[in-house]
């Protein structure tokens, strides 16, 4: 079909104008944009102060509340509470007397049937993802899931150890893959190392993609994805 811009004596087709009401609704939607990120980021936000203020207030001595002076109940002061005794605890699990006081009071719980298994791991997720010493989940990766031909985007732990790594040969790897629009539930697959392909976004940007179903592609648009499965996007 030729472009009617070549043939001499043709009007050119004129964009069509806008109406009031398409106008109106462009700039609701453009607001809507703008004000719905800050929106619920700042309801998440003042939902948790007051959700830790629920817990922790009632803790506290009123004498030492900040309402008994100036007679407002400001929000966040639970939430401050709880970071300076935080800090605390953690200064004195560091000592020789807490250490000591900790190690009584695993002594007492591990003689506990279900309330040791319950402590032991949580206290293990704890260690491992607040660890300092060593990083998890700092690669996302590519993996053939659930079947050959389609992709998932998954989270790398590590390289299998333990009798997992003796049992299973070859070299595997450890993989969280999570699940859409909730990326904290998931699946975790030991797959083989050859068949995991390192992506070059982060962990954040590949949680952008996975908590948006799709919707966000942040990282750099230069790559594609055969690039990623051919292994030329590689962690540095």
């Amino acid at each position: 079909m030729k472009d009617r811009s070549d043939q001499p004596g043709l009007p050119l087709p004129t964009p069509r104008k806008q109406g009031p009401f398409a106008a109106l609704r462009s700039s609701f939607l453009a607001g809507l944009v703008v004000i719905a990120p800050i929106g619920i980021t700042v309801w998440l936000i003042w939902t948790l102060t007051g959700w830790i203020d629920s817990w922790v207030l009632p803790m506290v001595p009123y004498r030492f509340r900040p309402e008994h002076y100036i007679g407002i109940n400001l929000r966040g002061v639970g939430v401050v509470f709880f970071l300076l005794f935080t800090v605390v605890i953690g200064w004195l699990a560091k000592g020789y007397v807490g250490r000591s006081l900790l190690r009584l009071g695993e002594q007492i719980v591990d003689r506990m049937p279900i309330v040791r298994s319950i402590y032991g791991g949580l206290k293990q997720i704890a260690e491992t993802v607040l660890s300092e010493k060593e990083a998890r989940f700092d690669r996302a990766c590519l993996i053939e899931y659930p079947r050959r031909g389609l992709w998932a985007v998954g989270f790398v732990a590590g390289p299998a150890k333990g009798e997992v790594g003796r049992q299973v040969p070859g070299d595997m790897m450890a993989v969280f893959l999570p699940t859409t629009p909730n990326p904290t539930s998931g699946f975790l697959l030991f797959i083989p190392e050859s068949d995991v392909h390192f992506l070059n976004m982060t962990v954040e940007d590949a949680a952008k993609l996975i908590i948006s179903a799709g919707l966000v592609y942040p990282g750099r648009p230069d790559l594609s994805l055969q690039e990623n499965i051919d292994g030329k996007s590689t962690v540095s």
